[in-house]
């Protein structure tokens, strides 16, 4: 219980830390070229894969018997491990979408940000861009939603070692991403290399976005994938609040209040104490679905 409320916490804390400064990478003036998003979701996921792999060596008091672990859960059985190409595609893709949206939305990513200044085709510009934002960001949701529950059914319905499987989830997520960089950005990676326009900012999106891999799993593995969406919406709600007050780019609206009022009484409610058994046929055929 302990763990599965901590872990909740710094997911909050890492999901509105990425956020607000994945928009500032985004959208801040520089002088070269700005970091390409397909390589920055490529970098998060080799180092995703490092750190798994180191825990799964200190699990295994670094012996040897660590490789042979690997070997025997990701190459000896194939189909246990191709069930995670499924959520890994969906994750990279949700990952790519949300650099998207970030490059066109405020902060906080489901709110309009004020009416432009400046002329119609300036307010048209804006227009389109917070709709290619807005779509993206349902994209994102819808994709999240069913991996988050696929990954979930995975990690609960098999003892097999979490760092194991999130190892098997990030090469199937490195595949896709790199097949996606290609494909999008071939060229430009060809002229400038894969870490163009990489700074210290981008970096740290880097480094968030692959913490943010690993608490998910953890929160899903300890907790359920409804509270890990709770947790994302309370993020969302704090990285408004802090766009507003110090990065200016958002103007909360009395829309955004009942939306912020609804989702902390949804998260009140689901952790109440009456809250329907864990072994409860609804609960059961959530888990199963």
């Amino acid at each position: 219980m302990f763990l599965m409320y901590v872990s909740l916490g710094v997911l909050v804390v890492q999901s509105t830390s990425l956020v607000l400064i994945m928009r500032y990478s985004r959208t801040q003036k520089e002088d070269g070229p700005r970091y390409l998003a397909s390589s920055a979701v490529v970098s998060a996921e080799v180092l995703k894969i490092l750190v798994c792999t180191f825990l799964v060596f200190m699990e295994n008091n670094f012996s040897v018997q660590a490789m042979s672990q690997l070997f025997q859960e990701i190459v000896n059985k194939p189909m246990d491990t191709m069930k995670l190409a499924i959520p890994a595609g969906i994750y990279t893709l949700q990952n790519n979408l949300l650099y998207v949206a970030l490059s066109n939305l405020d902060a906080a990513t489901f709110q309009w940000p004020s009416e432009p200044q400046g002329g119609s085709e300036q307010k048209t510009r804006s227009a389109g861009s917070q709709l290619v934002g807005l779509i993206t960001v349902l994209m994102a949701c819808v994709s999240s939603g069913f991996a988050g529950v696929y990954f979930e059914m995975i990690l609960k319905g098999t003892k097999q070692s979490l760092w194991v499987r999130n190892i098997q989830l990030g090469l199937f997520s490195f595949i896709f991403g790199f097949i996606g960089m290609m494909a999008y950005d071939g060229q430009s990676v060809w002229q400038s290399g894969m870490f163009q326009g990489y700074n210290m900012i981008s970096w740290t999106v880097v480094i968030l976005q692959a913490l943010g891999g690993l608490i998910v799993a953890v929160v899903i593995k300890y907790a359920d994938n409804i509270l890990k969406g709770f947790a994302a919406s309370v993020s969302i709600i704090a990285s408004a609040f802090t766009s507003y007050l110090f990065l200016g780019d958002f103007n909360p609206t009395g829309v955004f209040f009942l939306g912020a009022t609804l989702v902390i009484a949804a998260t009140f409610l689901y952790s109440y104490d009456c809250k329907p058994a864990s072994n409860s046929p609804t609960k059961n055929l959530f888990l199963t679905y």
